[in-house]
């Protein structure tokens, strides 16, 4: 049975969180019982606008709900829960196992660069793990591992281990395992919107060119994105944006100058006003304090 009132489901990044995304780096891995033995073993229902989630239940029995269809794991399986999908999560107290969250421009990014018939992260499936279970055992624990270390190159390596993971996620579902398909338009205009959005946030269309290409009315455009996002079309690109300014401080050695023109403004100052606006600070401050 599909979840008939999408609108009264929260949106968070990470659960319990609220919606905004609060970390640089384009994926987030913790232990299951890192979060859940904080809401008693029971993540209720919500849903990720623009983040895809790999749950992997190494150890004890995961109750899961996904768009209304319920699912009891026993034994070590893997859960693809694709952005925009309802789902909520129960727990026995000896689970163990990770939770690997995905954001948008690395989700996107790996979809392009795997061989596969169907993009694997947009689709709901539960992928028992049978003889690879010491594989992903140290795939995982390894992720876990490098997610908390500010190591050398770690973006790298954190972008390799998560690669290695999708790609074993997409194995398994060319072997047919499970299948799930979108589950309204809006959500399909979203996820078009959001791939738009990966590919031209830096020439700052005005809004009414992304539904232009979407074949849809701005105004449809925005009420698709304040209902299943919680955001509008335009906060939803200035999220991008921003997360990218904050990465380019953060990582790399662009002066403001050259930051400003790689992210598409016409001059450095409106670009430190954009950012002020949406952070409190000016990029100069923000970079110091890192």
């Amino acid at each position: 049975m599909k979840h008939s009132a999408q609108r009264d489901i929260p949106v968070f990044k990470l659960y319990g969180e609220g919606p905004d995304w609060g970390t640089l780096d384009l994926l987030h891995c913790e232990s299951i019982p890192e979060r859940s033995s904080l809401h008693d073993w029971e993540i209720g229902q919500h849903r990720h606008a623009d983040l895809a989630q790999i749950l992997y239940v190494q150890k004890g029995v995961a109750r899961l709900e996904i768009e209304g269809e319920k699912t009891t794991i026993s034994t070590p399986s893997v859960q693809v829960v694709p952005p925009m999908c309802v789902h909520g999560f129960q727990f026995s107290p000896e689970v163990d196992g990770y939770v690997v969250t995905v954001a948008a421009p690395l989700m996107n990014w790996l979809q392009q660069q795997i061989d596969a018939p169907r993009r694997v992260l947009e689709h709901p499936g539960c992928y028992s793990v049978g003889n690879d279970l010491p594989y992903l055992n140290t795939l995982c624990s390894r992720l876990n591992q490098e997610y908390g270390l500010p190591a050398p190159s770690r973006d790298l390596m954190l972008r390799s281990l998560v690669s290695a993971l999708v790609v074993w996620v997409s194995r398994q579902d060319q072997q047919g395992e499970e299948r799930g398909e979108p589950q309204d338009r809006g959500q399909a205009y979203l996820r078009a919107f959001s791939g738009l959005i990966e590919k031209h946030y830096r020439e700052h269309f005005p809004i009414s060119r992304y539904a232009e290409r979407l074949g849809v009315t701005p105004v449809y455009l925005n009420r698709v994105c304040q209902r299943i996002a919680g955001k509008s079309a335009l906060a939803l690109v200035h999220q991008r944006v921003l997360l990218e300014a904050k990465r380019s401080l953060t990582y790399t050695a662009l002066n403001i100058n050259q930051v400003s023109d790689f992210l598409g403004f016409t001059e450095p100052a409106y670009f430190t006003r954009f950012f002020k606006r949406f952070t409190g600070v000016t990029p100069n401050a923000f970079r110091k304090r890192k």
